[in-house]
């Protein structure tokens, strides 16, 4: 019995680690693709009236999971159009949108909770990098500002000048989103709405600056997305 007691201590540890071994978590490495629509608007302060703006984003991601639930970190590169449409009385019959077209770069803290269906959360700073930009203005609008001119000439520059504003060449913020995500054997479907919150100012907001114009102008973006995502073995 004195020999059998420290073989079956052996064997018991012995088979905890193997136990311990089978269950230890397996890292998860995928890349992806996905897009869908948006909704944007512009925090203008002073505040400038509008509708949201439809648009559409997509791209490639790449995500690592290191850690079960934890979950990992999720890089994205995609395009995106945001901006606004202004708003005006209906007796005016003016019209006016502006669109800008960005790459953006989320970096995003990845948590899930499910196995084969999944419940994720994305969320972490983002930055953007315009590629330009395009507006359109209808000819009552147009007509009315050239009107202005003409009888202020003395203030030709300020009238109707925040159609002409350049905005900058980077925007930054936070990024965050919910969804559901579908494991199969090709790969996964990840169904996921998410918001942008800017931080930074899509114009100019130094009062020392020529073209000042709003203290405050920043994105606010909604977004639906659809990913599909191939796991990567190592």
């Amino acid at each position: 019995m004195k020999r059998l007691l420290p073989i079956t201590v052996l064997s018991f540890l012995f088979s905890v680690q193997v136990i311990a071994q089978k269950k230890e978590f397996e890292k998860e490495l995928y890349i992806g693709a996905g897009g869908g629509a948006l909704m944007s608007s512009v925090d203008f302060k002073p505040n400038v009236e509008q509708g949201q703006l439809w648009g559409v984003h997509g791209g490639i991601s790449a995500r690592y999971i290191s850690e079960k639930n934890i979950g990992g970190l999720q890089l994205e590169i995609n395009y995106a159009q945001s901006g606004w449409v202004e708003k005006f009385s209906p007796e005016t019959n003016f019209a006016y949108n502006r669109t800008l077209h960005y790459l953006q770069i989320p970096l995003l803290w990845h948590i899930y909770g499910g196995d084969k269906i999944r419940f994720i959360f994305n969320a972490g700073p983002q930055l953007g990098f315009l590629l330009g930009s395009s507006d359109s203005m209808n000819e009552a609008l147009a007509a009315d500002i050239a009107a202005k001119k003409q009888q202020n000439p003395e203030k030709e520059k300020e009238i109707g000048m925040r159609y002409n504003l350049k905005p900058r060449k980077i925007d930054y913020g936070i990024i965050g989103g919910i969804g559901m995500e579908f494991k199969t054997g090709a790969g996964n479907i990840s169904l996921e709405g998410r918001y942008y919150f800017g931080l930074g100012d899509i114009f100019e907001n130094r009062r020392t600056k020529e073209n000042f114009l709003f203290d405050r102008s920043a994105n606010r973006i909604i977004e639906v997305k659809l990913s599909y995502f191939f796991k990567k073995l190592f």
